[in-house]
């Protein structure tokens, strides 16, 4: 890992343990989405897309928020409605999407595995 990498997740973390909305910060909120025995959230990361220009009128960052389901094999519906409702926990607090927003973020992404992210916003 680079300074520069070291250095942004240092930042993304101070970003986000700051107070949000109802005194919630992105752990606390994620952590809440899932029973227990059904999922539990991992953590968040903070990616840059090299591929995109700076000076490119689109952000560069965006932001994948890690679970790992208790199932390892979910039927599509059922990992549909877990994406979904991870998503809708984010939008309803709409301080901590002004917050990602005025931090540059232009998406976010779930993951439930290593191998595949699923886009929010």
């Amino acid at each position: 890992m680079t300074i520069t990498q070291s250095l942004r997740i240092a930042a993304a973390t101070f970003l986000f343990s700051a107070p949000l909305a109802h005194g919630e910060n992105l752990d606390v909120l994620m952590s809440q989405v899932f029973p227990q025995a059904q999922a539990t959230y991992i953590g968040y990361e903070s990616v840059e897309r090299e591929e995109i220009p700076a000076s490119a009128p689109v952000e560069r960052k965006y932001l994948i928020v890690d679970f790992r389901l208790a199932s390892s094999q979910l039927p599509s519906e059922q990992l549909q409605a877990s994406v979904h409702k991870v998503c809708m926990a984010l939008l309803k607090d709409r301080e901590l999407i002004r917050h990602l927003s005025d931090s540059g973020y232009d998406m976010v992404s779930v993951a439930f595995d290593r191998r595949s992210q699923f886009d929010c916003l």
